[in-house]
């Protein structure tokens, strides 16, 4: 077992590649508008995760700072997480589309993987953020009764998440009580998430 360190203060007990040290959820954002070209090269990574049958059931609604949409989205966070989020440059609403679509007549049939397969969307996401030396911060603190009629989702579709991506800025900008959590957080160790033949409570 090699085990490798990174600056950020978390250690793997497997040597994987530092990506995955590096990238960390921050909530300090310093305002500086994505561009649209920026944000669309984020959201192409997203789109080649893999999912069951090639459904590729996510979907993304975005708004970039400085614009009404972005007001408007912001607006269906929870006030605990608008009160950071506003200084992101985006903000990325996850959605998943829940049914394959009906052929010849039949019923269409449910996507049991719609939101496992949105997740590893979104986990491309949040790398290709960092690579791009960005940060994403995924959230479910949501008004979850609105999101549906304000996003115009048509029926058969799932809100799983939302992500805020921008710049990093210094922990000071944010409410007092949050900047002592601004860190990258540990991880479990694998024993107690990872099981040879058999779950272990």
């Amino acid at each position: 077992m090699n085990q490798i360190a990174r600056i950020s203060g978390r250690t793997s007990e497997y040597p994987i590649d530092p990506l995955f040290l590096d990238r960390w959820s921050p909530r300090s954002f310093d305002g500086t508008p994505l561009g649209e070209e920026q944000l669309l090269t984020i959201l192409e990574a997203a789109s080649w995760a893999p999912s069951a049958f090639n459904a590729q059931p996510w979907r993304f609604v975005y708004a970039l700072k400085g614009t009404p949409e972005f007001d408007r989205l912001l607006g269906l966070f929870v006030a605990f997480n608008q009160a950071w989020a506003k200084d992101a440059g985006a903000l990325v609403f996850i959605v998943s589309r829940t049914h394959l679509d009906a052929k010849d007549g039949a019923e269409a049939q449910p996507i049991y993987s719609h939101s496992f397969d949105a997740g590893a969307a979104w986990g491309q996401l949040a790398l290709q953020a960092h690579l791009l030396g960005l940060h994403a911060h995924g959230m479910t603190g949501l008004d979850f009764a609105r999101v549906p009629e304000a996003l115009g989702l048509p029926e058969g579709y799932r809100v799983e998440a939302a992500a805020a991506i921008g710049t990093r800025a210094q922990a000071d900008r944010l409410p007092e009580a949050l900047r002592a959590r601004e860190q990258p957080s540990p991880r479990k160790p694998l024993a107690e998430i990872a099981f040879r033949g058999s779950f272990a409570a």
